[in-house]
C-alpha cells in the first residue's frame, strides 16, 4: 500500500506476495547506476538533496507527454503515482522504489491505483475516484454519471467509505462495464431497448476503443446492420442494436483470449484449422463465459472478412484486442509473450527483403549445426544401427545355411559375446565422417525449400512440405551412399572368422569412386521417400505438442522427432534391404544382383516378400531415437546460438521474455524502468484511462 512511508511498507509487501527478498528488492536493478540516472535527471535541489521535478521524470526521463503545451493537470498526476510524500518532488528512495514496483506481476493495477491515490493513504476514496476519472478524455466525450446505485454501493451512500488496492481492481473492471451502461442508457432516449449501429459505433470507439482492432473497428456497423434479428418491431428499415446484443459485443471483445485458448484446444492446437459454427458451439458449452450470442456475433464478424462460415486462427488473429504479437514491444514483454530471443518476427516479407548473400550465411550456419547435430544422432545410435544391417544382410534362402542370428536381440548378444562391447560399434568413425555433411545437407536442403514454399502468412502447404523433405533426402544421397558402403562391408566384417579384417581405407580403395556409389538408386529409392514422410510428419507433430504459445520443449521436440521416425523408417524399409543387399560383397553361395530390379525380383523370389521387411524394428529403433536426438540437438543448437540472417526461425522456438531480454528506447532505463513506457500505456490499453495530451512513446 502506499503511504507517507510507501518504500518501507512497499518492501513488506513484496516479501508478503512471496517476491524477492530484502536483499533482492533492492538489487532489482543496480543501486549505484539507479543513483548515476538519477542524479543526471534531476535539476531540484533541498538542502544539499537532490530530486526530481515531476516534469524532470515525466517529460525528461520517461519521455511521456513531449508537448510544450502539454497538460498540467496531467503532469500532476502522472508525477504524484511516483511522489509517495505528496510533496511535489521525487527523491531518489521513491525513484528506486517505484522502479521495484513496476517489476511486480501486478504492476499495471498498482500504477493504477497509485494514479488513483492522490493524496497516498493507501486507500481510493470517492472524491479522489471522482477527481481522476473527471479528467479523463472519455468522461469528457460520454461523462459518467456518479450519482448511481454503483458508485453507492462501491463508496455508501454518504460517499465516505474508502476502498483497499483490492477492493478498488475489481471496481476499475466494472466501472467500464457501468460508463458503457450508462452510455447506452443516454442514447436509447425513447427507451426501447435499441440504439443505432451509429451511435454503438460510438460508443464502442469512445469507451471500448482498447478493445477494438483495425478489422473490428473497420466493421463494426456493417456487422450490426447484417446481424439477424436486430430489427426493432414494427420497423422494416433501420437495423438496430438490441442491449443483449450490445452487452454480448463488449463481452466478446472482453473474452477473445479466452476463444483463442478454446480454438487451440478444439483443433489440438492445429492453428492451420477451420472450425464451423457448430463445432465451436459444441466446445464452448464447456465455458460459461461465452454464450451462443456470442458465438453468433464472432462468425459475423469472420463473415465479413470474408471467411464463410468457418473461423480460423488468422480471423481470430485480427479479433482479438490484446494479440501479443501486434503489440508494441515494450507491451509483449509485461503480458509475459514468447518472442524471438533477437525480438525479430520472421516472415516471408523480411526474407524477401534479404539477399543472396545472407541467405549462403543462413545456409552455412544451418549446416555447421546440422554437422553436429547429425554427429550427435549417429553416435547415440549406431549399435542398433549395426545389429540392422546384419539382420537385413543375413539370407534366409534353402542353400545358404543356418541362419546365424534368430532376431535382432539374439544379433546383439552375439557381437558383444564374440566381438566385445567394441564390436557393437565397429564402422563408427566412417559413419561420422559422413554422417555430418549427410544430415547437415539434409537438414539444411529441408529448411531452405520450405523457405521458399512458406506464404507471407508464415504458413506451407502439405505439398509444399513433401516437396521440401523429398529434396532433403535426395540432397544427401552424394553424402550417404559412400559412407554406408563403406560401414555396411565393416559391419558385417566382423560376422567372419579372420585374423585380418578390412579397414575403410582398404574398403576404399578396393571399391574405387565408381564403387562407392554402388547402389545409390536404391539409396534415392529409400531417402526421397523417407524425408517426405518425416519432415512433415515432425512438423505437424511438433505442432500439436507445443503448450498454447506454441512453445516446444526440448522434450517434446524429441518426442516429436522420435514419433515421426516410426512410420518413415519402417514404409522405407524395403528400399533399405534392396540398398543393403547390393552394397554388401556376396560370399560363396549367396546370390548377387545386377541392380534394383534384378535384387528385388530374386530377393523376392528366394525369400519371399517379408524378406523386404528384414531388419524393420531395428530400423525403427534406430532411426525413431537418432532423428529424435538430432532434431532437438539441431533446434536447441539455434536457440543456444541465436543468428539474424532475416530468415525463418524453427517454430516452437519462442523463448519466455524477460526484463533482461528488452531493448529500452533509453539506454537509461534500466531494471523494472524497462517496463515504464508499457506499464503506463498498459492502464491505457486495459483500463482505458487515457489523460488529456498523455503520449506514450513506443520502445524499439
Amino acid at each position: 500500500m502506499v503511504s507517507k512511508i510507501w518504500p518501507n511498507k512497499f518492501k513488506a509487501q513484496c516479501e508478503s506476495r512471496s517476491e524477492p527478498t530484502s536483499t533482492q528488492w533492492i538489487k532489482r536493478a543496480d543501486t549505484e547506476r539507479l543513483r548515476e540516472i538519477f542524479m543526471k535527471y534531476a535539476s531540484v535541489e533541498v538542502k544539499g538533496e537532490k530530486y526530481m521535478s515531476y516534469s524532470d521524470f515525466i517529460r525528461k526521463y520517461l519521455g511521456m507527454l513531449p508537448e510544450e503545451n502539454h497538460n498540467e493537470e496531467t503532469l500532476r498526476l502522472l508525477g504524484n503515482v511516483v511522489d509517495t510524500t505528496k510533496d511535489g518532488k521525487i527523491s531518489f528512495t521513491e525513484f528506486q522504489a517505484f522502479e521495484a514496483l513496476l517489476s511486480l506481476p501486478d504492476a499495471m493495477y498498482e500504477l493504477a491505483f497509485q494514479l488513483f491515490d492522490t493524496n497516498g493513504t493507501g486507500a481510493v476514496s470517492y472524491d479522489e475516484f471522482e477527481q481522476v476519472l473527471s479528467h479523463t478524455t472519455l468522461h469528457q466525450y460520454i461523462p459518467f454519471d456518479f450519482k448511481t446505485d454503483f458508485v453507492n454501493l462501491h463508496f455508501g451512500r454518504d460517499k465516505r467509505r474508502e476502498v483497499s488496492y483490492a477492493e478498488f481492481t475489481q471496481i476499475l473492471h466494472d466501472f467500464h462495464e457501468e460508463h458503457a451502461l450508462q452510455a447506452f442508457r443516454r442514447f436509447d432516449v425513447d427507451h426501447t431497448g435499441f440504439i443505432t449501429p451509429l451511435q454503438f459505433y460510438d460508443i464502442l470507439t469512445s469507451l471500448k476503443s482498447h478493445l477494438l482492432t483495425p478489422a473490428v473497428k473497420e466493421n463494426v456497423v456493417a456487422v450490426t446492420c447484417r446481424a439477424k434479428g436486430s430489427k426493432v418491431a414494427g420497423s422494416d428499415k433501420a437495423h438496430k442494436v438490441s442491449f443483449p446484443y450490445f452487452t454480448a459485443f463488449i463481452s466478446l471483445l472482453n473474452n477473445m483470449e479466452l476463444v483463442k485458448k478454446v480454438y487451440l484446444v478444439t483443433t489440438g492446437g492445429n492453428k492451420k484449422a477451420t472450425l464451423t459454427k457448430e463445432e465451436l458451439l459444441h466446445e464452448c458449452q464447456y465455458y460459461t463465459q461465452l454464450t451462443p450470442l456470442e458465438v453468433d456475433i464472432l462468425f459475423q464478424l469472420v463473415d465479413v472478412l470474408g471467411q464463410q462460415g468457418r473461423v480460423s486462427w488468422k480471423e481470430l488473429d485480427a479479433l482479438a484486442p490484446l494479440d501479443i504479437e501486434k503489440m508494441p514491444f515494450s507491451q509483449q514483454s509485461i503480458k509475459g509473450s514468447s518472442k524471438d530471443r533477437t525480438g525479430i518476427r520472421m516472415t516471408a516479407e523480411t526474407m524477401a527483403t534479404r539477399g543472396r548473400t545472407m541467405e549462403v550465411l543462413e545456409s552455412v550456419y544451418r549446416f555447421t549445426l546440422g554437422s553436429l547435430a547429425g554427429a550427435v544422432g549417429a553416435a547415440t545410435v549406431y549399435p542398433i544401427d549395426l545389429v540392422k544391417t546384419r539382420m537385413q544382410n543375413q539370407r534366409s534362402g534353402s542353400y545358404v545355411g543356418e541362419l546365424m542370428y534368430k532376431n535382432s536381440w539374439d544379433c546383439a548378444k552375439k557381437v558383444v559375446r564374440f566381438e566385445g562391447f567394441r564390436g557393437l560399434y565397429r564402422g563408427l568413425i566412417p559413419q561420422l565422417m559422413g554422417v555430418a555433411p549427410e544430415k547437415a545437407i539434409k537438414l539444411t536442403t529441408n529448411d531452405f525449400v520450405r523457405d521458399k514454399f512458406t506464404n507471407k502468412e508464415g504458413e506451407i502447404s502439405l505439398i509444399g512440405e513433401i516437396i521440401a523433405g523429398g529434396c532433403g533426402g535426395a540432397s544427401q544421397v552424394m553424402f550417404t551412399n559412400p559412407m554406408e558402403i563403406v560401414k555396411i562391408r565393416l559391419q558385417v566384417a566382423g560376422e567372419i572368422a579372420s585374423a585380418t579384417r578390412p579397414s575403410a581405407i582398404h574398403i576404399i580403395r578396393d571399391l574405387g569412386l565408381f564403387g562407392l556409389y554402388k547402389g545409390a538408386r536404391a539409396c534415392f529409392l529409400r531417402d526421397i521417400p523417407f524425408s517426405a514422410i518425416y519432415f512433415p510428419t515432425y512438423a505437424h507433430t511438433k505442432k500439436s505438442l507445443a503448450d498454447s504459445n506454441g512453445y516446444n520443449a526440448p522434450y517434446t521436440l524429441l518426442l516429436a522427432g522420435a514419433i515421426a521416425g516410426c512410420p518413415a523408417a519402417y514404409l522405407a524399409t524395403p528400399a533399405d534391404v534392396i540398398k543393403t543387399r547390393l552394397q554388401v560383397e556376396a560370399r560363396k553361395g549367396q546370390s548377387t544382383y545386377n541392380g534394383v530390379i534384378d535384387c528385388a525380383r530374386k530377393v523376392f523370389r528366394e525369400e519371399g516378400g517379408k524378406a523386404f521387411f528384414k531388419g524393420g524394428p531395428a530400423r525403427v529403433f534406430r532411426s525413431s531415437p537418432q532423428f529424435g536426438v538430432t532434431l532437438v540437438v539441431y533446434e536447441l543448437l539455434q536457440r543456444l546460438f541465436p543468428v539474424d540472417f532475416g530468415g525463418r526461425r524453427p517454430e516452437g522456438s519462442a523463448h519466455k521474455a524477460t526484463i533482461e531480454d528488452l531493448q529500452p528506447a533509453n539506454p537509461d532505463h534500466i531494471g523494472g524502468y524497462k517496463l515504464a513506457l508499457a506499464t503506463f500505456s498498459g492502464i491505457e490499453s486495459k483500463f482505458g484511462l487515457c489523460l488529456p495530451k498523455h503520449s506514450i512513446p513506443q520502445a524499439t
